[in-house]
């Protein structure tokens, strides 16, 4: 299996979810063994996508190089990553990427109207090799050993209109995109008119986000899924896995995660090589031959 990157550049306009600016993205291609790059183009700055330039989680996932930072990228990375792609570049002129509609599909369809390029060189994974777990007053986020690429994800809200809900993703593109892209972000009418008053939240809208009143989803269109809300919180985690560097074959697990704990469990996997092995892909032409083989190579 080989390492991807996009077949040409694209560009798009929207809106960032805090600020409520316009921001221009371009996504373009890189070569191999480049990885996932951002760059601040109003402020002359790259920022490499690692776990060591995350520098906020409180309401997004947020990286940041030398005082220029880069908010709510996670949905964006979910939908690169779920494509398999290795290599890319990320230009922003302003410090929010574009919030869409509060899910990963617009950027599925960016990539699909792109296409994807396959280089040369040969595709790493890494692949967890012990199960790491951080847990913070009954939430939880681990990752296992597994020969598959699996998000399984609870939550449990005291609201009507959410309550407890479960979903189990294993991973395919097609997958990905039927059952995970379309879920979008959400959040209840008393903290966004909070966060609007502090000037955060300028740009969310009916549009972009799921919002709930103290008794009902207020949007008019309801729901694209009856679980909308824990399929989008494995949206998020499928971006916030991102920062490892390189596509993930093992089991996320998680209760009640945030992207505060996925940072703290990036953090702790990567912290002991016992945890994980990086191996190359050299035999695979799928994703499920990648993941069979992977599994095999490491010896869990």
């Amino acid at each position: 299996m080989k390492q991807r990157t996009i077949a040409k550049s694209v560009e798009i306009v929207g809106v960032g979810l805090h600020k409520g600016v316009p921001v221009k993205m371009t996504l373009e291609p890189l070569g191999a063994n480049q990885g996932i790059v951002f760059y601040r183009s109003d402020e002359g700055v790259t920022i490499p996508l690692t776990p060591e330039n995350v520098c906020d989680t409180k309401m997004a996932t947020v990286i940041g190089k030398d005082g220029v930072l880069i908010s709510t990228i996670e949905h964006l990375l979910s939908a690169i990553y779920a494509y398999g792609i290795d290599n890319l570049r990320i230009i922003l002129d302003n410090d929010e990427v574009p919030i869409l509609d509060g899910s990963s599909s617009g950027f599925c369809m960016l990539i699909e109207e792109v296409g994807i390029k396959e280089l040369k060189e040969i595709k790493k994974a890494i692949v967890i090799k012990k199960e790491v777990e951080v847990k913070v007053e009954g939430k939880y986020v681990k990752l296992k050993p597994s020969n598959h690429i699996i998000y399984d994800f609870s939550i449990l809200f005291d609201h009507p209109a959410i309550s407890g809900q479960h979903y189990k993703f294993d991973y395919s593109i097609e997958e990905y995109k039927e059952n995970i892209s379309r879920a979008r972000t959400f959040g209840f009418l008393h903290d966004v008119q909070y966060l609007k008053s502090i000037g955060l939240a300028q740009g969310g809208s009916l549009d972009n986000a799921i919002v709930l009143d103290e008794q009902k989803i207020i949007n008019p269109d309801g729901l694209r899924y009856d679980n909308e809300f824990v399929r989008h919180k494995i949206l998020d985690a499928i971006g916030d896995m991102s920062l490892l560097g390189y596509t993930m074959i093992g089991e996320y697990r998680a209760h009640a995660g945030s992207h505060h704990l996925n940072h703290l469990l990036t953090k702790k996997l990567l912290e002991d090589p016992q945890n994980y092995e990086i191996i190359d892909l050299e035999m695979a032409k799928t994703e499920a031959e990648a993941m069979q083989l992977a599994y095999a190579k490491v010896k869990i």
